[in-house]
């Protein structure tokens, strides 16, 4: 098998080709937030992983056919070669290149060398998880909030400002500073703020700090969208948040997008998907292996993966009578998993989504 005929065989498997391979290149950060997935930034967390192999395999995922790059960690800039990195996926050619950072150790110079890439293709999503201090800094830590502002604000001077995006994670603390946090970034000019629902896994599974929002607090958003024409103007310009686009769900056409965007461990563990961290269905000991095997050997895992997700609004017993059925599709198998380690579960976000779907079969809020 050549990297050539990687797409091809993935398909006759049932797969989608690669099209982003996420790197998390350090399990080291700089902070410990209370719900990281991999739990990072911790002593027994895994170190940096080696970057002339991570080299190695940004090479090889062109040849793959894939046409983006992820970054992440950990903090990946806590990596000592993650410049390098980028640099190196901008030359070879990949359109499109994402980094994922808190934004807390940005430099000048950081800023000016993103800035020299001049590439229209480039992304810098940080995460920032409240408005304010306290809301942030519950999760990421005293001082986080400046921190990450200061980062925000030095990209944003250096010019980097249309390549930022903010990313919020969803929890019952801050849900309600959603509103501010879109006008915050809109007065920074930052064009994009796109959330996503705490799953209870990894340092936030046990977690009394951290939990996720009620569905009454979604109604809440709900009502402020459908109420307030200032929040909805900007919400429609540059926001991206489940629970307000569940309105406008159309029947679901696929399942779980194997292998559209897999994901590789500083360890050298490829899954399947950003999401689904099954060790069952990975793959490890990938920068001995190299991505060609790798995508072979992990083929018919994930081929059998993806037929138990296309079967999920058929067998699980909370689906088959609600009417969210066929928009929902039985929902994230990776989020439900993450949640309760059950792949027959469902969707953590089950219950808010009902809540939703209760709220639009009575005529309110269409």
């Amino acid at each position: 098998m050549t990297p050539i005929d990687i797409p091809d065989m993935l398909r006759r498997e049932g797969l989608c080709p690669p099209k982003t391979l996420t790197l998390s290149i350090t399990g080291s950060c700089n902070i410990a937030c209370r719900h990281c997935w991999v739990d990072a930034g911790t002593a027994t967390a895994t170190g940096h992983a080696p970057e002339p192999l991570l080299r190695r395999l940004i090479t090889e995922f062109a040849t793959v056919a894939g046409t983006g790059i992820r970054l992440t960690g950990g903090e990946p800039l806590c990596h000592p070669g993650w410049l390098g990195l980028v640099g190196l996926a901008r030359s070879t050619g990949f359109r499109s290149i994402s980094l994922q950072t808190n934004a807390m150790l940005l430099t000048d110079k950081d800023v000016s060398s993103l800035r020299a890439l001049d590439f229209p293709g480039l992304a810098i999503q940080v995460s920032l998880d409240g408005a304010t201090a306290p809301a942030h800094d519950l999760v990421r830590g005293s001082g986080s909030h400046k921190a990450a502002l200061e980062g925000i604000r030095r990209l944003v001077a250096g010019g980097l400002g249309p390549r930022l995006a903010i990313f919020f994670t969803e929890m019952r603390h801050n849900l309600a500073e959603l509103p501010a946090l879109l006008k915050l970034a809109d007065d920074m000019s930052i064009s994009s703020v796109t959330s996503g629902t705490l799953v209870r896994c990894g340092r936030a599974e046990d977690s009394a700090a951290v939990t996720p929002p009620d569905p009454a607090q979604f109604l809440e958003l709900l009502d402020r969208y459908d109420n307030d024409p200032v929040f909805r103007e900007l919400y429609d310009r540059i926001g991206t948040v489940a629970a307000l686009e569940w309105r406008k769900a159309t029947p679901r056409t696929e399942c779980c997008t194997f292998v559209e965007n897999p994901y590789l461990t500083p360890d050298g563990r490829l899954f399947p998907c950003l999401l689904c961290h099954i060790p069952q269905f990975s793959v490890s000991g990938v920068f001995e292996k190299g991505l060609t095997a790798a995508f072979t050997e992990g083929a018919p895992l994930w081929s059998s993966l993806r037929r138990t997700s296309s079967q999920r609004p058929d067998t699980l017993a909370g689906c088959l009578d609600c009417p969210e059925r066929q928009a929902c599709g039985g929902g994230c198998m990776g989020r439900a998993w993450g949640s309760c380690g059950d792949l027959r579960a469902p969707d953590d976000r089950c219950q808010a989504r009902k809540t939703i779907s209760q709220r639009k079969r009575s005529g309110k809020g269409n």
